[in-house]
């Protein structure tokens, strides 16, 4: 494992999340202005995520129940880096989908600021499925 890898190690504070679309370029705060959140990078290769709205209701009705999932991101897996990018081999997620797959991510590392960006792809999260990425900032922990 080098250095570059090592420095990925700990546990990432969600500060921000947007969301980008592809064909205009557009830039949303889907989950508001501060979601919750952490990202953790363990040195035994374990990636595990959080991510959900600031603003959310116990689900006590189908409604309620389908806005949770449409404000959850969760998925853990085994990593690896590959210059600017890790690739986690998905063993469980929030969206079933995602199980058995490689989900990639781009990232940019200064110092306690960790900048993640999802390829271009569907959105599970937006009906129609527009195509788009997200971009994450985080603070380490």
């Amino acid at each position: 494992m080098s250095e570059r890898d090592t420095k990925l190690h700990g546990c990432w504070r969600l500060v921000s999340c947007d969301t980008e679309l592809q064909d205009s370029k557009e830039r949303t705060h889907p989950w508001g202005d501060a979601p919750n959140g952490y990202l953790i990078f363990g040195s035994d290769g374990r990636m595990m995520v959080l991510i959900t709205a600031k603003a959310r209701e116990p689900g006590n009705t189908d409604e309620k129940l389908v806005a949770l999932f449409r404000t959850v991101m969760a998925y853990t897996g085994r990593y690896r880096i590959d210059g600017d990018r890790f690739i986690t081999k998905v063993d469980t997620s929030w969206n079933e989908a995602w199980n058995g797959s490689e989900q990639e991510r781009f990232y940019k590392l200064d110092g306690d600021t960790l900048v993640v960006f999802t390829a271009w792809m569907p959105n599970p999260l937006v009906s129609g499925n527009s195509i788009g990425r997200a971009i994450l900032s985080f603070g380490r922990e």
